[in-house]
């Protein structure tokens, strides 16, 4: 998860009496781990009123809202009265997952749709929230939150999502499916965690970082600079399990909203700067024609280096920051 907020307002573990999975599984005593940073607004009845969530992503100090949140942060008022909850997701460590249960291999099956009821009932239940601000959404972290709001369209205001997309189909699908294979290979083997697995999570954490960069950042690089920040993305994703990158990965492969689009009623904008595995000229394109009150925003300049520069933000951050300016001075 990425830091959005000066100071931490609360971090820990609520656990859940169950949690009724799609295909009919229960689980009982499900934990999930959360932060919340800021100062929480209510109403009359006592309801949070200005909360906004964040996804998390695979790329971890890669990914591009890391950084968006420090340029927005120094240059805007956005952390005045507002209140961000960082939720871990269902089949995330940390919260509810194959690794964190025990159950590995024998975990339910869950979808989209799952890790949206996941939220819903963590927030009513810990916070007593029925509706929120806003959501932020970064690449397959925003699935999560573009399923929320096509099928609770009424639960959110706004919709920030950046470098994602409407579904897994194409080359991504194909991706996914070389994840399965690999995956598969390995499952066969007789031990729990062995050699084989190891192997594969590390062949996995290759093909991440294959395609966790622009499509011009690699280019500027030669092949030792290359190696360290290789390894850099290996050390850091060197503890991810097989077992919860196979059901998010499988869980992710079912994901299709395009049909459900037209439900948004959320002020949206949506951000594409091409990456490796969101191809902004092709994935803007079902935002653009099929969600109302949208704004579709590409900028090819962005991340013409792997690290992050303070100026890549400049242009998108403006963006945002007179985006968010419609809600958080209401």
């Amino acid at each position: 998860m990425v830091t959005i907020y000066s100071s931490l307002t609360e971090h820990g573990i609520h656990v859940m009496d169950s949690f009724e999975f799609e295909y009919g599984r229960i689980l009982n005593d499900v934990e999930v781990e959360y932060s919340t940073y800021g100062v929480p607004k209510y109403d009359e009845d006592g309801y949070i009123t200005n909360a906004i969530l964040f996804s998390s992503t695979f790329r971890g100090i890669y990914s591009f809202l890391a950084g968006m949140h420090n340029y927005v942060l120094d240059n805007s008022n956005f952390d005045d009265g507002s209140y961000f909850i960082l939720i871990k997701s269902l089949g995330t460590p940390g919260s509810c997952s194959p690794s964190s249960t025990g159950l590995n291999g024998d975990f339910p099956k869950y979808t989209v749709r799952d890790q949206v009821k996941f939220r819903r009932q963590f927030l009513f239940e810990k916070f007593k929230i029925k509706k929120i601000l806003g959501l932020v959404g970064e690449g397959i972290g925003a699935f999560q939150f573009l399923t929320w709001a096509c099928d609770y369209p009424d639960e959110m205001k706004f919709l920030l999502i950046i470098n994602s997309a409407a579904n897994v189909s194409g080359y991504r699908f194909i991706l996914s499916k070389t994840f399965e294979s690999i995956i598969d290979s390995a499952d066969n083997s007789d031990d729990e965690y062995g050699i084989s697995k190891n192997n594969a999570v590390v062949a996995i954490n290759a093909l991440l970082f294959a395609h966790s960069s622009s499509k011009t950042a690699f280019s500027k690089l030669d092949n030792d600079e290359i190696t360290v920040i290789f390894e850099d993305f290996a050390d850091e994703c060197f503890f991810r399990d097989m077992y919860d990158f196979k059901f998010r990965n499988e869980c992710d492969m079912e994901f299709d909203v395009i049909d459900k689009l037209p439900n948004i009623k959320a002020k949206s904008l949506f951000i594409g700067t091409n990456t490796n595995y969101f191809h902004s000229d092709f994935d803007m394109i079902p935002f653009k024609e099929l969600v109302k009150d949208s704004e579709v925003l590409i900028e090819d300049t962005v991340q013409n280096d792997y690290y992050f520069k303070q100026e890549d933000y400049k242009n998108i951050g403006d963006k945002i920051i007179s985006f968010l300016d419609q809600f958080l001075n209401e």
